[in-house]
């Protein structure tokens, strides 16, 4: 089997998939098969998003004492609990709570921190 052609999201011939699929699909691919003479068109679709836990490589760079952003979601209310009694600081501009590493360091709360943040130096 072949494959001749893949299309992106919006490329002619996949406007009814994109309508059927939306932001699931990633892209169309149209393949032959030159045995049976016939072309099959099969599209690749996104059937889950999960947010990345830190890896421990990116945990070890972290110091004790650095303040990092941690993102709670709204009703997780054990979670804010843990990040207020941790000293943490609620920042409503940017529905961060900022809290020391080291007073998170082994807790649930180290699965939230936004490393993204912490790069970009948003601190």
């Amino acid at each position: 089997m072949i494959t001749r052609l893949k299309l992106k999201p919006g490329q002619k011939g996949t406007k009814a998939l994109v309508e059927q699929y939306g932001d699931a699909l990633v892209c169309v691919r149209y393949r032959y098969d030159e045995s049976s003479r016939t072309r099959i068109k099969t599209v690749e679709l996104i059937v889950e998003r999960k947010e990345l836990k830190p890896s421990r490589k990116q945990q070890q760079k972290i110091e004790d004492e650095t303040v990092v952003p941690v993102k709670i979601e709204y009703g997780e209310r054990q979670l804010g609990k843990m990040a207020r009694s941790a000293g943490g600081k609620w920042d409503p501009d940017v529905k961060l709570w900022y809290i020391q590493y080291g007073k998170i360091k082994g807790t649930e709360l180290e699965q939230h921190i936004i490393l993204d943040a912490l790069e970009m130096k948003i601190l």
